[in-house]
């Protein structure tokens, strides 16, 4: 079915470059080989020491090299191998001159260990260090280096310097729908008219011993650490809290015009997409669902499509009791009796949670279900919860008849996206 030039008279939006780094590897290659073997990337935690800890496994990346460890340089530079792979497939403007602007998913920008021990040793300080101390040592103006790394917009400044995005580079941190903001504003942007090209970008790279340890105090953290690859387990009986881990993953989206004109490749098309933030509590979900079901049929609406438009869903599915438990509610409300016969999987059990990035890798291997015809296999063997019975696995390789795909993310914002 050849593609429109608009969609519900806007500019229809279309992906002509992907590309993805997880702890399965670096390039959509690698990634998907490994993805369709049913591989894990979970694995000991090998960067710091855990031992005592309750969790000691992760999605870590450790094949890019940060030294000293730095958890904002290890996003900067996967973002950067992603775009690379990114731009490179969409063939679009030259190098150090991407002809439209940057929106990138990043976590937030603390000053980690290294840093405080760098100041700390510059405060003079004989006895115990206090905070005073530490901004002493900033104001002496020898740390400008520390600075300018620890600013929010640090990594989207470089990028767009390499790259020679246009424009001010936005970034975006909205927990676990990071990525997928990232790619809505690029779509939005397109739709105004405001650019014929965009690159839309999530990085993460957080597994350090504070993030870890915050996120196993509020109980998040799967503690099924023997065998690593099986801690994930989204959607199952026994599941017991997500997988921390690092990734990257860059789209190129284009009006459709604009990649006609150049004879590029279309990948897929973003038909749609819906947000609805949950106020509910700062890390439970509302108990009616209300902003995951309200999510889910703004992006449908947004697509012009209906409920029985859907034929796959690859869902946020952490693997925590809430998450799983809310996604089946807002699936099974939206599309009723449907639900026990559309597809749903979720890509973690094999990669982690790759938080900021989440929205954006899962994007790129959703797209390519949708390009390569067949499902990853999923690395463990669910034990099925009952309620969640009436979801639909999907099967190995199976074929998929349409071209109707719909991503689901819950968060602090949600978004989804249909293709």
């Amino acid at each position: 079915m050849a593609t429109p030039r608009k969609t519900n008279g806007r500019p229809t939006v279309v992906v002509t470059g992907m590309g993805v780094l997880t702890s399965l590897g670096r390039g959509k290659a690698e990634n998907w080989d490994k993805l369709v073997q049913g591989r894990s990337g979970i694995r000991r935690i090998k960067r710091f020491p855990n031992e005592g800890l309750k969790t000691t496994v992760a999605g870590t990346v450790d094949f890019v090299q940060v030294e000293p460890f730095c958890s904002t340089e290890l996003a900067e530079r996967m973002a950067a191998l992603v775009v690379e792979e990114a731009v490179a497939e969409a063939g679009i403007g030259s190098k150090g001159d991407f002809p439209g602007p940057l929106f990138l998913a990043v976590a937030p920008v603390e000053t980690e260990w290294l840093h405080r021990e760098a100041l700390a040793s510059a405060s003079g300080a004989n006895d115990s260090i206090g905070y005073g101390d530490l901004l002493r040592a900033s104001a002496s103006g020898r740390f400008h280096a520390i600075h300018e790394r620890c600013l929010f917009g640090s990594v989207a400044e470089h990028l767009a310097d390499r790259f020679g995005t246009k424009g001010s580079p936005i970034s975006v941190s909205t927990a676990c729908a990071s990525g997928a903001s990232a790619i809505q504003l690029g779509v939005e942007a397109i739709r105004r008219g405001e650019a014929d090209a965009a690159l839309c970008v999530g990085t993460d790279g957080s597994v350090n011993p504070e993030a870890f340890i915050r996120f196993s105090l509020l109980s998040a953290l799967s503690t099924a650490n023997d065998p690593p690859e099986a801690a994930a387990k989204p959607f199952a009986k026994n599941r017991d809290g997500f997988v921390m881990a690092e990734g990257a993953a860059a789209l190129v989206i284009e009006s459709y015009d604009s990649a006609k004109s150049r004879g590029a490749r279309i990948l897929g098309v973003l038909a749609g997409c819906g947000e609805m933030a949950d106020s509910f509590h700062r890390t439970r979900s509302s108990p009616d669902g209300k902003a995951i079901i309200g999510c889910i049929r703004n992006a449908v609406a947004d697509a012009g499509l209906t409920p029985d438009d859907i034929d796959y869903i690859n869902p946020h599915g952490t693997g925590t009791p809430e998450n799983d438990k809310m996604e089946y509610l807002g699936i099974a409300t939206v599309f009723g009796e449907r639900a026990k016969s559309i597809p749903v999987s979720s890509n973690k059990s094999m990669v982690g949670h790759t938080l900021s990035a989440a929205g954006t890798v899962e994007t790129v291997f959703t797209l390519l279900t949708f390009t390569i015809n067949a499902f990853p296999r999923p690395s463990i063997t669910r034990c099925r919860t009952p309620q969640f019975r009436s979801m639909s696995s999907p099967t190995w390789r199976a074929t998929l008849r349409s071209r109707t795909r719909f991503r689901t993310r819950s968060g602090s914002a949600a978004r989804t996206y249909p293709w």
